[in-house]
């Protein structure tokens, strides 16, 4: 599993398309934040990295379906797959070695975006940015890669052709992130169920962490809406 999951890492830096897909994200995130006049956190007055946690996970939804897009498709297509099956790895191996490894890509490039939180605090004349909501929000992030991972590599392994597995994993991520809380605002019902729809959400989980309060109940939510995914591929790869 390891040595698939350093395989599918190593692939993904292989060419200049892995370097310029997060060197965009990181991109992206620095006009919005830095630059653009409407999300310039230069001219809020206070230290906060409010509007990137905001921002971010619209842009995640563009960054991490075109890291797994390839992640079976491509398999398929080249006629591979028949050949990692000759491989003494069980069918949920390989699902969690291309899985961790489209993970540990789009985790690398989070990381970098912490320069963003030293520089808010470093910028701030007294106080400073809010450390305890901070760390949640990055958890709240990290957690969110995680689950549009397990999005991407689950559709990825329903095509062999990356472009159709990368616009339905991310119209995907966008229906799981923020269509419950559309359809909670239905007027229909706005008397009571509307909340318990929310919470189906994965927007709900993650507004709830960046809180900056780790409640277990969004933690299990995660690691069981991954679970359920990551199961739907492996079921997905044992007819193949």
């Amino acid at each position: 599993m390891w040595s698939l999951c350093k395989k599918e890492f190593r692939q993904f830096f292989s060419s200049l398309t892995g370097y310029i897909a997060i060197a965009v994200f990181l991109l992206l995130n620095g006009l919005f934040l830095f630059v653009f006049p409407d999300s310039n956190l230069l001219d809020f007055g206070y230290a906060s990295l409010e509007k990137f946690f905001e921002m971010a996970p619209w842009i995640m939804l563009l960054l991490v379906p075109a890291i797994t897009m390839r992640s079976f498709s491509d398999e398929y297509k080249g006629g591979t797959f028949e050949l990692l099956q000759t491989r003494p790895l069980h069918p949920r191996a390989i699902v969690l070695g291309k899985y961790l490894g489209a993970l540990m890509v789009v985790w690398i490039a989070l990381i970098p975006t912490l320069v963003y939180a030293i520089s808010v605090q470093m910028l701030s004349s007294e106080g400073g940015i809010d450390i305890g909501a901070t760390i949640g929000s990055y958890i709240g992030l990290f957690f969110l890669a995680a689950v549009f991972v397990s999005i991407g590599v689950c559709c990825s392994s329903f095509t062999s052709n990356s472009v159709v597995a990368f616009i339905i994993s991310a119209f995907a991520c966008f229906l799981l992130y923020s269509g419950f809380n559309a359809i909670s605002r239905i007027p229909a019902f706005q008397a009571g169920a509307d909340y318990y729809i929310e919470m189906l959400g994965i927007d709900f989980h993650y507004r709830s962490i960046s809180r900056g309060v780790v409640d277990s109940i969004d933690v299990i939510y995660f690691l069981s809406v991954i679970a359920f995914l990551l199961h739907i591929t492996y079921k997905n790869l044992f007819k193949r």
